[in-house]
């Protein structure tokens, strides 16, 4: 796989894969930790799906940050080594238990994502800038991220074990470790990359950094601000006080790449506006995708036939990859749909009843009370999707590399757009789930999740790769990394919609309903793409790409 390809490529790809090892460590067990009684914050679904859509907004919005500076003032290699650092340092303080804590260790991976992630794929699309390269960068592209699903793949089974062994602070501190290893990987190749590390010098109209900060980040911040203490009917505008702000925060930022668009010269305007189009496009596929750590999770949890018996037990049990779930009454057990709050010396807790997994199993699986069963770890469905990604990733690649060879594969907008068809299409599996699970009243089997999973990862793998891939080759070469954070404000942004998309989960009585709606998302960004790909395709030729 390497042979063809620059030496940086494996120091690059094995970075990126301990990075995401660590991440959708921590990622896949978040919203089960913020609901978790015992060792958690004892969150509802409302609450923690709520949280864990700033979360994610969040770690993706600062890359639009992270990148200008990178480009201004430390260079890529330097902005990629602090980032990780902080995000390692991050991972390990959500070990220690306290809501202080907490937003601490979430304010570190922020930041730290920030500097990392738009830099290290700018820098993979400086090494195949050269002559020799340049024709590889869709496939160095898919290659790179399907080192980001190695890393997501194997992060779960490593994750559960040490949850369900040792506690949640365990898995949290493998995560760190992870990102550690990920940046002395990176730091042991950078002679590889050192030519390609350049910073980009100022423009005549560029904005300077300071006034950047004055006029963008300053006032995101206080936008920002307001939104939180604005007040609704319901206490805020929106899903939440952390909605409201971040949305409000968003404003600046947006008007800040519309203006860059406003200020370009007339030979870049046409391939600025057609990076903006993508970018507001996409965020609908986040929106649905990054479901997958809330309403997914939840499926999984609640609606999913996860119990284990006789050798698959003991495998799975010996692996440490099973939970024991007790049947008997518990006073802080979530149950499904609506919570009723009492009071109980002086502390909030929820209506008794049993555990939710047993709401919709057959009459005679009910255990005996008092006894248990056991089914594997909800968090382990998180490795459906990066698993499917790296079986699916060679295939993709050689049909591409099949098409070229024929002269007929298709632009990088063109990818992008059956991305998005093809996502919306993996919608109809969970619909189908519903139904054949009759509206969750009975089990479903994994295997819908694993279809679903399998199709939109198709369109994960024509739409994610592809638009690092196209921003690499649009972008001016002088703000390549602000608009690759402008990519990630974009995933940001559709970040915080699927928090906000999976806070109304329990809201809908039919589950189909939700998944309908997810549909209609994802259909009409694949219809607007369509209806402009003719433009976007012609944009790509006259800048000498495809």
């Amino acid at each position: 796989m390497w042979k063809k390809h620059p030496r940086a490529l494996p120091f690059l790809f094995f970075s990126e894969m301990w990075e995401r090892f660590g991440y959708y460590l921590m990622i896949g067990i978040f919203t089960l930790y913020l609901k978790d009684a015992a060792g958690g914050f004892n969150m509802d679904e409302k609450e923690s799906a709520s949280l864990y859509g700033t979360f994610i907004a969040l770690v993706f919005f600062t890359p639009f940050l992270g990148g200008l500076i990178a480009d201004r003032v430390l260079g890529y290699r330097r902005s990629i080594i602090f980032g990780g650092l902080l995000m390692g340092a991050g991972y390990c303080a959500m070990s220690v238990h306290s809501e202080t804590m907490l937003y601490v260790s979430m304010a570190l991976v922020i930041i730290g994502n920030g500097f990392f992630k738009p830099n290290i794929s700018t820098l993979l699309g400086n090494v195949y800038s050269t002559p020799q390269h340049i024709h590889q960068k869709d496939e160095g592209y898919n290659i790179f991220y399907m080192g980001i699903n190695v890393g997501a793949s194997i992060c779960n089974f490593f994750g559960a074990a040490l949850y369900t062994t040792y506690g949640w602070g365990a898995a949290f501190i493998a995560a760190g470790v992870g990102m550690f290893i990920g940046v002395i990987v990176f730091i042991i190749g950078t002679h590889h990359y050192k030519a390609f590390d350049v910073k980009k010098p100022m423009q005549p109209g560029d904005m300077p950094l300071p006034k950047i900060i004055a006029l963008v980040i300053l006032p995101s911040v206080v936008f920002g601000v307001i939104g939180w203490y604005m007040k609704g009917r319901s206490g805020y505008i929106f899903d939440s006080n952390s909605t409201d702000a971040f949305i409000f925060a968003c404003i600046p930022v947006i008007l800040f790449y519309v203006a860059l668009w406003f200020r370009s010269n007339k030979n870049e305007r046409p391939a600025m506006a057609a990076m903006l189009a993508i970018f507001a496009v996409v965020i609908l596929f986040w929106a649905i995708f990054k479901q997958n750590g809330s309403a997914l999770n939840t499926w999984a949890s609640r609606y999913t036939e996860r119990h284990v018996s006789g050798t698959q037990e003991k495998i799975f049990s010996q692996l440490r990859l099973t939970e024991t779930i007790p049947y008997k009454m518990d006073s802080v057990t979530k149950l499904d749909g609506q919570f009723r709050k009492i009071k109980e010396n002086e502390k909030e807790v929820k209506e008794m009843g049993h555990h939710p997994y047993f709401k919709n199993i057959a009459p005679d699986e009910i255990p005996v009370e008092g006894s248990s069963v056991k089914a594997w770890v909800p968090s382990l469905s998180q490795s459906i999707n990066p698993v499917w990604v790296i079986v699916l990733t060679p295939l993709v690649i050689a049909f591409f590399t099949w098409l070229r060879r024929k002269g007929k594969e298709p632009s990088t907008p063109t990818k992008i757009a059956f991305g998005l068809l093809i996502s919306a299409l993996s919608v109809l599996v969970m619909v189908a789930a519903v139904k054949v699970s009759n509206n969750g009243a009975e089990k479903a089997s994994v295997w819908w999740l694993i279809g679903s999973y399998g199709v939109i990862t198709i369109g994960e793998l024509f739409l994610s790769p592809m638009g690092l891939s196209l921003v690499s080759k649009l972008s001016p070469v002088r703000i390549t990394s602000l608009m690759m954070g402008g990519w990630f404000v974009s995933t940001s942004i559709g970040n915080k919609l699927s928090g906000i998309l999976a806070s109304k989960w329990d809201q809908y009585d039919n589950k189909a309903n939700y998944f309908w709606l997810n549909l209609i998302l994802l259909g009409l960004a694949a219809i607007f793409l369509f209806v402009i790909l003719k433009w976007l395709n012609k944009v790509m030729k006259e800048n000498g790409v495809n």
